[in-house]
């Protein structure tokens, strides 16, 4: 694999200029190597056609996070590789976050070390965001969270990647106190042991722990907004929600915080909990959204009652996680279940995202411009122009 990066501001036709070539066949470069390498030295102004020095392959780029994460840096002229599998298409659209030639496709399995070093053998930086809400007959929660971590981390350090960003999740741990199911979330253990086998491989790695993201095609709002969750227009929650407190945080603070480590060497090795601004019951996030999205008057059928009392939920949540999980219609599943339930725990002592310089955004500002697209009746006759009242922000927690 290797692409062309030609300098635009000296372009000339003259035979004796000579094209920068932006990925060489070298696996690992020392300093002294850097200083004759034309390929590693940033140039430009600082967007899109400039060339920051990062040559970043991003695992994960397809989901959720990955998205924003590629647009950024792409924003700040870095070169892209995008690992996929399954069809080319499906990524294709990434594309366009850099400029011409800037991002790259390259094919993967998560368990070919091949495949996976080819797909990191040119890159300084290597961001891993790859992760699974549910498990399936091909992946488990260790194949994913720890094994192909661990491969990850192994590789890059043996190619000599200079920085590795881990992504793992904020009640990562190895024994999580269950509160819906039986047994403890394999999500959270897994996700525990996976920063333990990252850590132990490369000990460099920069660990992120996110709180539940919200954003465009997220799976916090648009979960608790989608008709499969519900009950005949009432919302079932663990003890009414009124026992578990969220945290969740803006997926483009996310990524400018990626950024931000990246650039910040003083962030190897450490670990950042990526958690909002402010701390909410999860009932009163879930009265003001659908307050937002003009679902929360008696017309509709919308209250709140106590998951526990109601056997057909916990049947709709079994056969859902039988038939789709998968399926963004439903995405409904007990390992789900049983996590939206969790209250988020803030670690005292341990980096935030404000420690990376990143200017946190609350939810009562960015949520109403999420939330816009699900509102009830918005493009139908005059409730699309008549005045709504905005419902009064979602009482926050104290610390």
């Amino acid at each position: 694999m290797a692409a062309v990066i030609f300098n635009k501001a000296h372009l000339s036709r003259s035979l004796n200029q000579v094209p920068i070539i932006a990925i060489v066949s070298q696996k690992k470069y020392s300093d002294e190597a850097k200083v004759f390498n034309l390929s590693q030295l940033k140039r430009g102004t600082g967007g899109r056609s400039s060339f920051s020095g990062i040559v970043a392959t991003v695992f994960g780029a397809s989901g959720f996070v990955g998205r924003y994460v590629v647009n950024r840096l792409g924003k700040c002229g870095s070169q892209i590789i995008v690992p996929y599998r399954g069809e080319a298409f499906d990524v294709r659209y990434l594309k366009v976050a850099g400029d011409l030639g800037q991002v790259l496709f390259c094919p993967f399995f998560l368990k070919d070390e091949e495949s996976l070093e080819k797909a990191m053998k040119y890159s300084n930086v290597v961001i891993n965001l790859i992760g699974r809400d549910y498990e399936t007959k091909n992946f488990k929660f260790d194949d994913v969270h720890v094994k192909g971590a661990a491969n990850i981390a192994k590789i890059a350090k043996r190619l000599g990647v200079e920085r590795l960003i881990h992504f793992s999740a904020l009640n990562a741990s190895d024994s999580p106190t269950p509160v819906v199911l039986n047994k403890p979330s394999g999500f959270y253990t897994s996700k525990y042991y996976g920063e333990e086998a990252v850590c132990r491989e490369f000990p460099d790695a920069t660990i992120i722990r996110p709180a539940d993201i919200y954003g465009q095609e997220d799976r916090f709002l648009r979960y608790y907004a989608s008709a499969w969750r519900r009950q005949f227009g009432a919302m079932p929650l663990w003890k009414k929600g009124e026992h578990t407190i969220k945290q969740p945080v803006y997926v483009g603070d996310v990524a400018a915080a990626v950024i931000a480590a990246i650039r910040n060497p003083d962030s190897a090795g450490k670990i950042y909990q990526a958690v909002g601004p402010k701390r909410y019951y999860l009932s009163d996030l879930v009265d003001w959204m659908y307050s937002l999205m003009r679902k929360s008057d008696d017309r509709r059928g919308y209250f709140r009652y106590d998951q526990r009392f109601d056997p057909s939920f916990a049947m709709k949540v079994t056969l859902t996680n039988l038939v789709s999980p998968s399926w963004p219609l439903f995405n409904l599943h007990w390992e789900r279940v049983e996590r939206e339930y969790v209250t988020d725990c803030v670690e005292h002592g341990v980096p935030t995202l404000e420690d990376l310089g990143v200017n946190l955004t609350s939810l009562e500002n960015q949520g109403p411009w999420e939330i816009r697209p699900l509102m009830a009746d918005l493009y139908y006759g005059h409730a699309a122009d008549e005045p709504f009242p905005q419902p009064p922000p979602p009482k926050s927690v104290e610390v």
